[in-house]
């Protein structure tokens, strides 16, 4: 049976971490980072941008899906909103395919922490903070596992979600 695991949370939460840590353990598969489908530069939000990505998220997932090679597709990206996660699944051939939402959260203390370090680095802009710390409460509303990461790392978010999988408790 296919597999397709969505994994959401604020910018910094660490959804990027935990996928590369999952999709390690959910061979043969693939990870999909949403954002790469969004990388473009001037980064531009529009009408036509937004479904330029929802277009590109929903080709390739769906042709990962369609792989017979593939069992497993992990996909990471700021799922905050039930319609957005709604929207792409309803574009997927999900026949089946077993079909798991996960939320990373963290207290608003840690989220920030985290983001700050990733500006540091030069991987973020100012802006982070903020649109991480308003989307955080978001995420409480969604039809999805909630995983907590603020004393775990990666590996053990990771873990966490295949215990979840092994259940076979499904979406949410």
């Amino acid at each position: 049976m296919k597999r397709l695991v969505l994994v959401g949370g604020p910018m910094g939460v660490g959804k990027s971490a935990v996928c590369k840590q999952l999709i390690r353990k959910l061979q043969p598969g693939v990870y999909l980072d949403g954002d790469w489908c969004w990388s473009m530069s001037p980064f531009t939000v529009t009408d036509e941008t937004r479904a330029m990505v929802m277009d590109n998220i929903c080709a390739l997932l769906s042709r990962f899906l369609a792989c017979p090679e593939l069992n497993n597709v992990v996909f990471g990206w700021v799922l905050h909103q039930q319609e957005t996660i709604d929207a792409i699944l309803a574009r997927l051939p999900l026949e089946g395919v077993e079909v798991c939402s996960v939320s990373l959260l963290a207290s608003p203390k840690v989220l920030r922490d985290r983001v700050v370090r990733d500006i540091a680095r030069g991987g973020r802009d100012g802006e982070a903070i903020s649109h991480s710390m308003a989307y955080l409460p978001l995420y409480e509303k969604l039809d999805t596992w909630k995983i907590h990461t603020d004393h775990c790392t990666p590996g053990q978010a990771a873990a966490q979600i295949l215990r979840l999988l092994e259940q076979g408790e499904g979406e949410g």
